[in-house]
């Protein structure tokens, strides 16, 4: 967080409260980055609202600029100013999707998180980061130097985010359950699993210094756990990951990132690897 020089916030006129903006008002309070607001609107029937906004924000010492636009969809439209202001993350207000035009039609959020360069910060809740819990979701089970440097991305996040907001920073990994309770009567299947997976995540925990209390290991699909464990911990922010492969049509991230952003009861900060990135740049740049 701290080596963010500029945060592009979304601020949407028919909401009565901006979350998104408040989160950045903290950040910005303790980074010194510069806030550059954006609406998404095709009239740009907001100039006053961006006007009395700015001001405001200048009287308190904000460094700001606002701007409208639009580019074919509001997802669109954010990444494109997102890259023309070189900004290092996106603050946006999420919104639950109606369940029907969730099966219909895929939520600008979820394009969002899929298409978005830079790592993206839904705000979801009011409450205060000051001295509350942050928690970092990593899949230890995965060890690929892919995964590894997005693990490391990952927790590196939360403590900067622990540390600003005088926060304790805690893990979550969710255990695989084997596809058969055991292949072996001398070598059961789910004890290897198990005890492989415990094994890595003490290589973990060495490499990242987080202590055993701080760490929450759970069998089951990572949908569930992280939504439980960050419910059972009180968390104020989700610090998750996303892997994709450039051969795909797109950049498709994981599925666990966009079920459960309607689940999680806190803020969410999503982000991805360098490689997909650059991806996602050239992508961008292209549009």
């Amino acid at each position: 967080m701290h080596s963010i020089n500029s945060l592009l916030v979304v601020i949407e006129p028919h909401l009565m409260e901006s979350l998104a903006l408040k989160r950045a008002k903290h950040i910005a309070c303790h980074t010194k980055a510069h806030l550059h607001l954006l609406i998404c609107d095709k009239k740009h029937d907001h100039s006053a609202l961006l006007s009395v906004l700015e001001s405001s924000l200048k009287s308190e010492a904000y460094n700001v600029t606002t701007e409208q636009a639009w580019h074919e969809s509001q997802h669109a439209t954010i990444i494109k100013v997102q890259q023309a202001q070189n900004c290092g993350l996106v603050i946006k207000q999420h919104v639950p999707d109606n369940p029907l035009k969730k099966v219909l039609l895929t939520p600008e959020d979820w394009k969002l998180l899929r298409y978005c360069p830079s790592p993206v910060l839904l705000a979801k809740t009011a409450q205060s980061w000051e001295h509350a819990v942050i928690l970092a979701a990593v899949d230890v089970g995965n060890n690929d130097p892919e995964h590894m440097a997005l693990h490391s991305s990952i927790v590196d996040h939360g403590f900067r985010i622990a540390s600003m907001a005088h926060a304790q920073l805690h893990v979550v990994s969710a255990h695989p359950a084997p596809m058969l309770a055991a292949v072996d009567a001398v070598y059961p299947l789910d004890t290897q699993l198990e005890e492989s997976y415990r094994a890595e995540c003490k290589v973990f925990q060495q490499q990242c210094e987080i202590d055993d209390s701080r760490l929450h290991i759970e069998e089951g699909p990572a949908d569930v756990i992280i939504p439980r464990v960050a419910k059972a911990l009180g968390a104020v922010v989700t610090v998750m990951g996303t892997v994709a492969r450039t051969g795909f049509s797109g950049a498709l991230i994981g599925n666990t990132a966009e079920v459960v952003i309607d689940k999680l009861e806190s803020d969410i900060l999503v982000l991805k690897p360098d490689e997909m990135i650059e991806h996602l740049e050239k992508l961008a740049s292209q549009s």
